[in-house]
């Protein structure tokens, strides 16, 4: 790769900042009450860990945008069948970790990693090597298409026997934006798009706890004290949030009211006590965020790190606007956590990787 000529993109860097330092924040105050109960009085355990994996995940950031990226190009087949290896692992029956009836993690205790969140960045990077390599036969199907979809399918299923449909959606999604910039035919992704919702349309049919989810999106006070409660209480927290909010620390919902008030449904802590204008400000950031990100897939020195560009942005956006669709009630509940705002070790740190990637490629970016 020639010789950086660029700082690292200013406006990347700020959003993930302001947006970790939030993150952060929120962590603490939507967990205490709940890190009180659990943790013998420990009020801090949750932000601790937070903490901890903010600074690895940080340093891991740094680390990766010093390095040239196609150095990492040439591991990326080895990356994908490790990848797949471990997401074989994770659901054998007493190797995995399971919690609330997933079997997702890999690991003992703190120690515990999700295989999933390290596949979202590996079909990023192959995605991009591949796409990058055979872009002339990507008008056609069975040549361009067909393979790419392959090894997407199987990833997918691995992904949705653990099970963890929102993932499997994220990645999915992500694959395809990167098909559309790689300069898919419309009629194939037209294709792929209406078979891709019928998989989904499929996947929430087939499993009793996905229909009642989907149900309780529909209209969650049919079921109240069931499976419409989560969402009923995230939108008590949004409604209460006002303005301006209650103010920082101030959330009622988070005293064990709102069901993963510091994981999936911070995004409703922070309208609870910060407001609309809280939201609008994380809003704001992931706009921040993308925007630029774009402008370094446009201005990037080749075909292969500007998908790159595309798939770390387009994994990040779609997760936030996921997870800000479910705490609003304008989708049906998944697992996705808001990327540097939601608590989870392996989320986040992975997620930074993929920023200090974005971060490397901004320095080769040519001047517009």
């Amino acid at each position: 790769m020639k010789r950086a000529k660029n700082s690292p993109d200013f406006g990347v860097f700020l959003a993930t900042v302001l947006l970790l330092s939030i993150g952060i924040i929120m962590v603490f105050s939507s967990s205490a009450a709940t890190s009180y109960v659990r943790n013998s009085g420990d009020a801090f355990f949750y932000v601790k860990r937070q903490s901890m994996w903010a600074i690895i995940g940080l340093l891991a950031m740094f680390s990766i945008m010093k390095i040239d990226i196609y150095r990492i190009r040439k591991y990326t087949g080895l990356a994908l069948v490790g990848g797949i290896f471990l997401l074989i692992l994770v659901i054998i029956p007493g190797v995995g970790t399971s919690v609330k009836g997933s079997t997702r993690w890999l690991g003992i205790g703190t120690l515990s990693f999700q295989p999933s969140e390290v596949m979202k960045l590996i079909m990023v990077l192959f995605m991009a090597k591949s796409l990058s390599m055979y872009q002339d036969r990507i008008k056609y199907f069975v040549q361009g298409l067909a393979p790419h979809l392959a090894v997407l399918g199987i990833t997918c299923l691995l992904i949705l026997m653990q099970p963890d449909l929102g993932t499997a959606v994220a990645i999915a999604g992500t694959t395809f934006i990167l098909f559309v910039a790689a300069g898919a035919k419309i009629i194939h992704l037209g294709g792929l798009g209406a078979l891709g919702v019928a998989v989904v349309s499929a996947a929430i049919y087939l499993e009793p706890y996905r229909m009642k989810r989907f149900t309780a999106f529909i209209d969650p006070w049919a079921d109240p004290s069931g499976s419409g409660f989560q969402i009923i209480q995230s939108l008590y927290a949004l409604g209460s949030g006002g303005l301006a909010g209650v103010g920082l620390t101030n959330s009622k919902q988070k005293y064990l009211y709102l069901p993963e008030q510091h994981t999936d449904f911070i995004y409703a802590i922070i309208g609870e006590e910060l407001g609309f204008m809280g939201t609008a400000i994380v809003i704001a950031l992931f706009f921040l965020f993308v925007w630029r990100g774009l402008r370094i897939a446009v201005t990037a020195p080749d075909s292969y790190t500007s998908l790159v560009a595309v798939g770390i942005t387009s994994m990040i956006a779609l997760q936030a606007i996921i997870n800000i669709g479910v705490v609003t009630g304008s989708m049906p509940v998944t697992g996705i956590t808001l990327p540097f705002i939601s608590f989870g070790g392996s989320s986040l740190v992975f997620t930074l990787i993929g920023v200090g990637l974005l971060l490397n490629i901004s320095r080769y970016c040519k001047t517009r």
